[in-house]
């Protein structure tokens, strides 16, 4: 599985203007001040010119509007709450792949017509982490709730789960 630096920096640079106008008063008229890119660039430790690229396809999403200008830069395009990790991953190309067949492809993950022995493990996992990732809002990560979030099906102990089986004599 492979999340890039594209995913993953956009969605801490979301997270960065979620957190800049929490910090001005949520409610207050500088709340939702535009967040210059290099302000997002200097506390995250990321390149400018890296985020305009990123900025660019967020834009073209829906999920920020830039404000030209002096004071100017991004603003998000709905609260937090309302923004989900899975949309801003997914407004930046970002695929998370866990198998290594391509899809609709003939060929499957050896490079011939059969799948591999695991590949139902790490297809339901891609499918697990798109479910988590849409459960999880920017509000979830400004507000540090989402460490605990994936223990909805906590592990069982599988021995006494297992069925009993008794033998017919």
């Amino acid at each position: 599985m492979k999340l890039t630096t594209k995913g993953r920096y956009a969605v801490s640079a979301m997270a960065d203007i979620a957190a800049a106008n929490q910090a001005a008063g949520g409610d207050r008229s500088d709340a939702h001040a535009p967040v210059a890119l290099s302000d997002i660039a200097g506390r995250q430790g990321m390149s400018v010119s890296y985020l305009e690229q990123l900025f660019t396809k967020l834009r073209r999403a829906g999920l920020v509007v830039s404000v030209r200008g002096v004071n100017g830069g991004y603003q998000l395009a709905a609260a937090p709450a309302d923004l989900r990790v899975a949309d801003i991953i997914d407004a930046v190309d970002e695929k998370i792949k866990t198998t290594a067949c391509a899809t609709g492809s003939a060929l499957g993950c050896q490079g011939t017509t059969a799948r591999c022995l695991t590949h139902d493990l790490w297809d339901e996992l891609g499918r697990q982490i798109e479910i988590f990732l849409n459960a999880v809002t920017l509000e979830d990560v400004i507000e540090r709730r989402v460490a605990g979030m994936a223990a909805v099906n906590p592990p069982q102990d599988r021995k006494a789960t297992a069925p009993m089986i008794e033998a017919a004599e």
